[in-house]
């Protein structure tokens, strides 16, 4: 199950239809759809996480806790907002694609991928660009 929580004054667009591309994302990766909790915040709330979490003391757009289990994707997956509006400037995309990247990313890290190397950043992206093509 895909749920969608808000820290701040936020709202998802097209709730059902973003939570049907997402499973459909985890399907086509051979995973099984568990708990995955997404939080929407701002900058202020992600940073406290990742200092307190992860004992990083940076701005972040997203942050995953990944609780899976073999297949079964499970995890909280929190945005910062304020990162992903700032983001999709400086990259000259449109907000609500930036932000459906970030989704997707969260939950491409829980079905096996990473980005710390070159080659990794790559495959993850290939990745989120497919799935971008296919929303709806």
């Amino acid at each position: 199950m895909i749920s969608f929580n808000y820290e701040i004054e936020f709202n998802l667009q097209e709730e059902a239809a973003v939570s049907n591309w997402i499973s459909n994302l985890i399907k086509e990766e051979d995973c099984r759809e568990g708990e995955i909790n997404y939080v929407f915040c701002s900058d202020d709330y992600l940073h406290k996480i990742n200092i307190d979490f992860l004992n990083h003391n940076t701005l972040t757009d997203i942050i995953s806790f990944d609780y899976t289990v073999g297949k079964e994707l499970h995890g909280d997956i929190y945005i910062s907002i304020d990162r992903v509006k700032d983001n999709a400037k400086d990259f000259n995309v449109q907000f609500k694609d930036e932000l459906a990247r970030v989704m997707a990313h969260g939950v491409l890290h829980y079905c096996g991928y990473k980005d710390k190397s070159e080659e990794d950043v790559k495959i993850m992206r290939s990745k989120e660009d497919y799935y971008l093509s296919k929303r709806v």
